[in-house]
């Protein structure tokens, strides 16, 4: 299950009209309507989106992302909205966007991808794009032009905004706010932004703090409570070895990473895709074969073998025993 920052959900009740019930809507996501504008406080992001469907049900949502993300602030993020202020550049301080994100939510992930008009910041979110998910990314995408703004002595907005879904019944208010060409039904979610924003030196850069604070975002990142990335892509491998043999491609989108990203943070433990799903087959077969309840033939169809000879030899290069030796042992242990 992935989780988002509750502050987002304040905010966006926060933003919502007077005759709505907003203290209704914190409850029925879990939060206290009276309680602290804790970013650490996180919520299942399937009840954040529902929440943003009942608020659809009640008002107009065509500009709440927007007006939501417009009054996201730097210190609202805590440690990563001063690591925000005071990275040198934009460019700097999108950057530990796409590093840190991690600390309120596990169901996006962010990337720089370079673009022959600049960069692309990239929304990475899988998942059945249901609406709840459709204004919570408008919303997002607004919250990175409106933080830049606040650091940016220049005006500033980017080439262009690219959206996965349809428009919603009027584009005029994104447009105007957003000050470039929005387009709809796009491949990606992301902003386009230009060379010479993200050299723009932020107003309030600075070389020290900015390292003092990420030293203390690398600590807070290693000791984020939730499941670690190697436990839930172990549950995600499971979960479909008996459709065969797992694509990293497909566990990284269900895990809402891109598959570079998903290289590249399980190079951080030290493991291969490779190598991870093969210690998951072995865990599960182990775990399987305790419970006299399945056949070897059902087992080697869950771990992800087409054939029980298959299964066997790799089992035993595992242990160094047959999976019907294991099983006795076991049993008998």
């Amino acid at each position: 299950m992935g989780y988002v920052t509750s502050l987002f959900a304040r905010k966006m009740v926060a933003a919502l009209p007077e005759d709505v019930d907003t203290a209704g809507l914190l409850e029925g996501a879990g939060l206290d309507p009276d309680g602290v504008w804790d970013p650490k406080v996180m919520i299942p992001a399937a009840t954040y989106y529902d929440m943003l469907e009942r608020i659809a049900e009640r008002t107009d949502v065509t500009e709440l992302p927007v007006r939501v993300g417009e009054s996201m602030r730097c210190d609202d993020y805590g440690a990563l909205g001063l690591a925000w202020k005071a990275a040198l550049n934009l460019h700097g301080s999108f950057s530990r966007v796409e590093r840190y994100a991690r600390l309120w939510t596990s169901v996006v992930e962010y990337e720089l991808r370079l673009h022959p008009r600049g960069t692309l910041f990239i929304l990475h979110r899988a998942g059945d794009r249901r609406l709840g998910m459709r204004l919570s990314n408008e919303a997002t995408l607004a919250s990175g032009v409106s933080l830049a703004r606040q650091v940016c002595p220049v005006p500033f907005a980017p080439l262009e905004v690219y959206v996965r879904h349809p428009a919603p019944k009027s584009v005029a208010y994104h447009q105007d706010w957003f000050g470039c060409p929005v387009r709809y039904d796009a491949d990606l979610d992301a902003l386009l932004l230009s060379p010479e924003a993200l050299a723009q030196p932020n107003v309030l850069g600075d070389e020290g703090i900015s390292r003092y604070l990420i030293s203390h975002l690398d600590a807070e990142l290693s000791e984020i409570g939730e499941r670690s990335l190697v436990e839930q892509s172990k549950a995600a491998i499971a979960q479909a070895l008996s459709e065969g043999m797992p694509k990293m491609s497909d566990v990284a989108r269900g895990l809402g990473l891109s598959a570079r990203s998903f290289h590249r943070r399980l190079a951080e433990h030290g493991m291969s895709f490779q190598s991870l799903t093969e210690e998951t087959r072995r865990e599960l077969a182990e775990g399987l074969l305790r419970d006299q309840r399945h056949s070897l033939a059902e087992i080697a169809f869950l771990t992800g073998f087409s054939e029980q000879s298959s299964f066997t030899r790799a089992f035993k290069r595992w242990v160094g025993m047959t999976p019907a030796s294991y099983r006795k042992d076991v049993s008998t242990s």
